[in-house]
């Protein structure tokens, strides 16, 4: 049996980021063994002509420590007061079925890197708001490739490397 698989069209005209129902999080492995997570909660994000441009204020992070909140906005990390935003623009979008891929640049601490964002797209539908879309998105990054190298030693030896999952859902 084979599959056959058609590239769809990605949806047209100008589609604006639903802030009420939209999030962006992300995942960090801390010391090699546990994860936490975090969020950001102040983002815009659009979607036209097929091409997908988000950005995000670092200073909206939050985790649930605020002491590492404070050094995740220090110069160790976002370094918040020199690059106070984190952004996205795509370079292609191409869709097949509801799995979208998108590739584009990402910019974080003022340093830009390639990075392919993966994921799924449904509609349009026609709501009770007009006619939307559904976008979930998500990218695995290395941190050292923004700047970001802090790291501290482990009393038993290794690092606490981080890698850093960022999602862009819409």
């Amino acid at each position: 049996m084979s599959t056959i698989t058609t590239e769809q069209a990605i949806p047209t005209g100008t589609w604006q980021l639903d802030t009420v129902h939209s999030s962006v999080g992300y995942a960090v492995r801390h010391s090699g063994v546990s994860l936490f997570k975090g969020t950001v909660g102040s983002f815009d994000a659009e979607l036209a002509d097929a091409t997908l441009r988000g950005s995000a204020e670092v200073s909206s992070i939050t985790v649930n420590d605020e002491n590492l909140q404070g050094h995740l906005l220090s110069p160790d990390f976002f370094d918040v007061e020199r690059t106070p935003r984190v952004s996205f623009e795509s370079t292609s979008v191409s869709r097949v079925g509801d799995e979208l891929a998108v590739e584009g640049e990402l910019e974080i601490r003022g340093l830009r890197q390639p990075v392919t964002l993966t994921g799924t797209i449904a509609g349009p539908v026609e709501g009770p708001a007009g006619e939307k879309i559904g976008i979930t998105l998500e990218t695995v990054i290395d941190r050292t490739n923004f700047g970001i190298t802090w790291n501290m030693e482990l009393p038993g030896g290794g690092s606490a490397t981080l890698r850093r999952k960022h999602s862009r859902p819409g």
